[in-house]
């Protein structure tokens, strides 16, 4: 295992470093010489991304240039690859102009969201870069010519931030993950802080009607005790989120709420340890569990409201019945129909769509009359009598006699996908109040913390 490397050897790709080249990387508070920018510009993302063990761990130097970055960015320059962008990204007007529907992880707050938001926008080649903090997606329109999916990926999680192509299972998958790691931190808070509170309680009563010094101390000792794995398990996430906006030269909501966590902890354990004063442990607690409660409620309210926004794009069949040759031999029966996925249908294709069958793309009917239930536009749960000629609208239901479509619409061009666009773009589209509080945020705490450092400097005096 590789620990220390000559000092005339790049930390990153173990080459000779030049004797009058002065470029270093800070690694575990000790300067790393570097051979190159572009090493120092990857081993400090590596650093900053919170995968500094790759150097910790690794056995030797690498022997390929496309080894000197590891395997988690080397995997972004997958999406740079057209075959897979194609699942994700949208095509624009312009040419080279592409548009990217991105989940980001660990957003905490709307401070969060404008860091990103700056951050992006500052990119050379990025035209445009909107986030809805509701859900945590991002839209964002570049010019691929200046600049790669890959190198936006990157940036986001250089500044401490996950970013990946919105797929809809992913997403849900990464809501579950959160949402059992919320229970975890939420249940541990709340069980110990009843336990706690149980103490403080017993402290409080015993300043009033009297309580022996040795009852008192042992109560400290043991709520310091209950206390220590809120701190460090369910309190982790409000430092670690306030350690990377320190990191990234800004103050989030999360840097006030670990600095009263950090101070009132510290004075406790004082306070514990000389056996004099008051404790605040459970103010820690019970402050920890009630700011867990309500960012679990938001994560609930953002999985329900993402869930139902892509129930509109699980309503379409996974398979339609086919009618080969139709046009030539205007048949029905079972020697001409052929069962294949909605994915290969092409605009133009005769299909036939059975009583309590759900249509599987936008048409207009060419044989047969019946009732369509149209609710999922129209809001209307009476079906509506359609016949010959009449537009059917993908994802309704038919709901009395088969009918004969012919396909006109398909993918970005069909009702369903223009519904689901729109949805998207109010959501992203910012109100003029939502843009002032988003200005408003990035100087609110900093100005709180500033009148409070000046209340408490007066109050102490």
């Amino acid at each position: 295992m590789i620990e220390n490397l000559s000092p005339t050897s790049c930390f990153h790709c173990g080459l000779p470093v030049a004797k009058n080249l002065d470029i270093y990387i800070l690694y575990q508070d000790e300067k790393k010489p570097m051979c190159c920018h572009g090493c120092e510009a990857v081993a400090q993302a590596i650093i900053n991304s919170g995968m500094d063990d790759f150097y910790k761990y690794r056995t030797s130097t690498p022997e390929k240039p496309e080894e000197l970055v590891p395997e988690f960015l080397q995997q972004l320059k997958a999406y740079d690859t057209p075959s897979i962008q194609q699942k994700f990204v949208n095509e624009t007007d312009s040419a080279n102009i592409l548009e990217v529907s991105l989940i980001l992880e660990g957003i905490t707050c709307a401070a969060c969201v404008w860091l990103n938001e700056k951050h992006l926008n500052s990119l050379d080649g990025v035209l445009s870069a909107d986030i809805n903090y509701s859900n945590h997606r991002a839209r964002v329109r570049w010019d691929n010519s200046q600049i790669q999916l890959s190198a936006i990926l990157e940036s986001i999680s250089r500044i401490g931030y996950l970013a990946h192509p919105y797929d809809p299972e992913q997403h849900q998958r990464i809501l579950e993950k959160e949402r059992k790691q919320q229970i975890k931190r939420l249940g541990l808070s709340g069980l110990l802080g009843m336990q706690v509170m149980i103490f403080a309680v017993a402290m409080y009563t015993g300043s009033w009607w009297g309580i022996d010094e040795a009852f008192k101390q042992s109560f400290r000792w043991i709520s310091l005790a209950l206390t220590m794995p809120i701190l460090l398990y369910a309190s982790s996430v409000f430092f670690k989120a306030a350690y990377r906006d320190l990191i990234n030269k800004r103050i989030g909501m999360d840097v006030p709420i670990s600095l009263g966590i950090a101070i009132a902890f510290s004075a406790s354990l004082m306070n514990t340890i000389t056996g004099s004063g008051d404790v605040y442990f459970d103010s820690i607690a019970m402050f920890t569990f009630f700011l867990l409660s309500a960012r679990f409620f938001e994560m609930s309210t953002r999985k329900q409201t993402s869930e139902a926004t892509e129930a509109l794009l699980n309503l379409k069949p996974a398979v339609a019945t086919k009618l080969i040759n139709y046009h030539d031999k205007q048949s029905t029966t079972l020697e001409d129909q052929q069962n294949i996925s909605v994915t290969e249908l092409n605009v133009g294709d005769y299909l036939l769509v059975r009583p309590g069958e759900i249509i599987p793309a936008d048409g207009r009917i060419v044989h047969g009359m019946s009732g369509i239930n149209e609710s999922l536009i129209t809001g209307e749960s009476l079906p509506v009598t359609k016949g010959i000629n009449d537009d059917v609208i993908g994802s309704s239901t038919n709901t009395e006699n088969p009918l004969v479509i012919r396909i006109s619409k398909l993918g970005q061009d069909s009702v369903l996908s223009s519904i689901q666009r729109l949805i998207d773009e109010a959501q992203h589209t910012k109100p003029a109040i939502a843009k002032l509080a988003d200005k408003i945020a990035s100087w609110f705490v900093s100005i709180l913390l500033t009148v409070s450092a000046i209340v408490a400097y007066y109050w102490y005096n």
